[in-house]
């Protein structure tokens, strides 16, 4: 049976257990993590992904044809998400819960709150030897836009970024990061 809070995480490997997080932070948020594409996820799971109310994205480069296709076929809205760095969970999880009603956004915010001590004590340790320090990024995947928050969370000046595997959309769609 569907609720008006399901949702999939999609192009979620869960290689470093990013998903895990991603769902404890949704599910506490009120949603309801009927799918994850495809990490440890299940062919039930990618089964009932056409009846869910919005797709979270993960990983642009692996998924968006995917959640295109969906949103085609099935009306279903999507969106990428950010969950590195506290600057962009605050950010991903305020436009996730913009799609749902005051309840879902109200938790939101208790989750927020929830987790900012926790979040604080980490940059109130690091920041102070990280501060102005300077970063090059060069990972695979999405991680080259998506962390780049987190360092700056920290202090730091991110100066430039690269891509194992990258397209040219990956660096535009990362430039206005830098």
């Amino acid at each position: 049976e569907t609720t008006p809070y399901d949702v999939a995480i999609i192009g979620d490997y869960n290689i470093g257990g990013d998903a895990w997080a991603s769902r404890i932070l949704l599910e506490e948020m009120g949603l309801r993590v009927v799918a994850q594409w495809s990490g440890d996820g299940t062919l039930v799971e990618m089964e009932n992904t056409p009846f869910v109310k919005l797709n979270l994205v993960h990983c642009y480069r692996s998924m968006n044809y995917i959640a295109r296709h969906m949103e085609e076929k099935h009306q279903i809205p999507w969106m990428e998400y950010n969950f590195f760095g506290p600057t962009m969970i605050e950010k991903s999880l305020r436009e996730i819960a913009s799609h749902f009603d005051d309840t879902i956004k109200a938790n939101a915010e208790k989750v927020i709150a929830k987790y900012r001590p926790l979040m604080d004590a980490v940059i109130a340790r690091y920041k102070p030897r990280l501060q102005g320090k300077k970063a090059m990024l060069y990972v695979g995947g999405l991680r080259p836009r998506h962390v780049i928050g987190a360092y700056e969370d920290l202090g730091m000046d991110v100066v430039g970024t690269g891509y194992e595997s990258g397209h040219n959309d990956d660096y535009q769609r990362t430039t206005h990061y830098l």
